[in-house]
């Protein structure tokens, strides 16, 4: 159950409206449940992409300043090594 909501207005095409009104009567829910599952999920997903961003750009940054690396084939091998049930420890970066 939702608390601390507040109201917010959004304004949709009409043709989007009534898919969202299908969809809610095939599932029971009010139009305003869909919406909010909607919302959510769309922003749960791009929380996740803009970290996956922030952490390459850290990983970018790190990368320009030490130069330590490891090369396509390093990780390839690496991970052809795990997924044959290997336990082998991350090859060490390198310049």
């Amino acid at each position: 159950m939702q608390t601390n909501t507040t109201p917010s207005s959004v304004k949709l095409p009409l043709p989007l409206r009534q898919r969202v009104k299908i969809l809610a009567d095939a599932r029971n829910l009010s139009a305003h449940a869909v919406m909010v599952q909607a919302i959510e999920s769309y922003v749960e997903r791009e929380e996740k992409r803009e970290a996956l961003r922030q952490e390459a750009r850290a990983a970018h940054e790190h990368f320009m300043l030490t130069g330590l690396h490891l090369t396509g084939a390093e990780v390839r091998g690496w991970m052809e090594k795990i997924m044959q049930g290997e336990k082998v420890p991350m090859p060490k970066c390198h310049i």
